[in-house]
């Protein structure tokens, strides 16, 4: 567990420094992410988005456990 939260933070802070390129990259604007916009409301559900992280993070937690 502590290798995971060890791994986890530099991660986290890898991606905070690099946000300025990392929010280029058209992840949340994908083909299958729903939106709905009306005029009083504004719903997002990032559904492709969120299964190709999943992936990455199920493939990266595999790499790492072996």
């Amino acid at each position: 567990m502590q290798k995971v939260l060890i791994i986890l933070g530099v991660v986290l802070i890898v991606v905070g420094l690099g946000w300025p390129w990392l929010s280029k990259i058209p992840f949340g604007r994908l083909p299958g992410d729903i939106v709905i916009d009306k005029p009083t409301l504004k719903v997002y559900f990032p559904v492709t988005t969120m299964i190709i992280i999943s992936l990455l993070l199920s493939l990266l937690m595999r790499f790492f456990n072996k």
